[in-house]
C-alpha cells in the first residue's frame, strides 16, 4: 500500500470548512439501501472481477467528499458504490446505522468528537458477526497519535489523502475482506505502539470491570455529567450512579477525580 502520488492525482486539496447542504446527496444523505448480506439489489455486473462494495464517506469537507466520489464512485468501473455521506459525528452515526455499508472511509478530525467518537458509537456495528461494518481512516494527518487512536478504536487501516484513487479502491476492498491496510510509515507507528513493553499485557484492575462499567468509566473520565452519560448509553441516571459506585468500589477509589486520574494514567480517556 503506497501513499505516493501515481498517474492518478492525489485526493487532498480542499482545506476550507464544509457548508450545510439540503440536497439529497449532501452530508447526512443515504443514497442507497442495504440488501441481503449488505449487497445492494442493484449491484452492477460490470465491476472488475465482479467485486462490489458499499461505502459511506465521512469527512467535514464537502469538496473533498465530492472529489472522492468522482474518483472512486464510478461503480461500473471500480465496483465501489457510495451509499451515504456525513460531515460530523452525529451525521456519521445516523448514516452508517441506516445504510449499513461494508466499509466506511473515516476522517480523523470531525466536529462532534472526531473519528474516534464515531468508532466508539458504532462499536456494535463493527462487532456484528453477520454483517460487520469496517472502517478505513482516510486523513490528511500522519501523526502517530491520530493513527494509534483510531486503530485502538477499531479501524482496520489508515491511509493519508495523498493516496491515489486506484490505491484507495484496492484498500477499500482489502478492508472489506478483513485485511488491515496501512501505508508503510504509518504501519510502523502501529507496530511500535502495540509492541511496546511499557504497559503490562493484562490489566487486572480493568479486568474486574464489566463492559458497561468500562463505558461509564471512560465517559466519567472525559468529564461527562451523569445525565449526559445516561443519554449517551440509553440508560437511566440511577443506573449510571450504580455503575459509578461499582467502579469506585472495584478499583478502590474514593471519587470521580481519582477515577479520572486512574483512567488517564492508563490512556483510557
Amino acid at each position: 500500500m503506497s501513499d505516493a502520488n501515481g498517474p492518478t492525482a492525489g485526493l487532498q486539496g480542499h482545506t476550507g470548512p464544509d457548508e450545510p447542504s439540503d440536497t439529497a446527496t449532501g452530508a447526512g444523505a443515504v443514497t442507497g439501501s442495504p440488501g441481503a448480506g449488505g449487497a445492494d439489489a442493484a449491484e452492477p455486473s460490470g465491476a472488475p472481477g465482479g467485486r462490489h462494495v458499499r461505502v459511506v464517506l465521512v469527512d467535514d469537507h464537502r469538496m473533498f467528499r465530492t472529489g472522492v466520489q468522482a474518483e472512486i464512485g464510478q461503480t461500473e468501473r471500480t465496483g465501489v458504490q457510495v451509499v451515504g455521506e456525513a460531515a460530523d459525528v452525529d451525521q456519521a452515526v445516523t448514516v452508517i446505522t441506516a445504510a449499513r455499508p461494508e466499509v466506511v472511509l473515516l476522517d480523523v478530525h470531525l466536529p462532534g468528537g472526531g473519528g474516534v467518537e464515531v468508532l466508539r458509537r458504532c462499536a456494535p456495528l463493527m462487532g456484528d458477526a453477520e454483517q460487520p461494518v469496517r472502517f478505513l481512516a482516510l486523513s490528511v494527518s500522519d501523526a502517530a497519535e491520530d493513527v494509534i487512536g483510531v486503530i485502538r478504536g477499531g479501524a482496520r487501516g489508515y491511509v493519508t489523502k495523498t493516496i491515489t484513487g486506484t490505491d484507495l479502491v484496492e484498500s477499500i476492498f482489502r478492508v472489506q475482506e478483513g485485511d488491515a491496510v496501512f501505508s508503510p510509515r504509518l504501519a510502523g507507528f502501529v507496530l511500535d505502539a502495540f509492541a511496546s513493553t511499557d504497559a503490562p499485557p493484562v490489566d487486572e484492575d480493568l479486568d474486574r470491570l464489566t463492559q458497561r462499567e468500562r463505558e461509564v468509566l471512560r465517559l466519567i473520565a472525559r468529564g461527562y455529567a451523569y445525565k449526559e452519560i445516561a443519554k449517551q448509553l440509553f440508560i437511566s441516571v440511577k443506573t449510571v450512579e450504580s455503575h459509578v459506585s461499582a467502579v469506585l468500589r472495584k478499583l478502590q477509589l474514593s471519587n470521580r477525580h481519582e477515577l479520572t486520574r486512574w483512567a488517564t494514567a492508563r490512556r483510557l480517556v
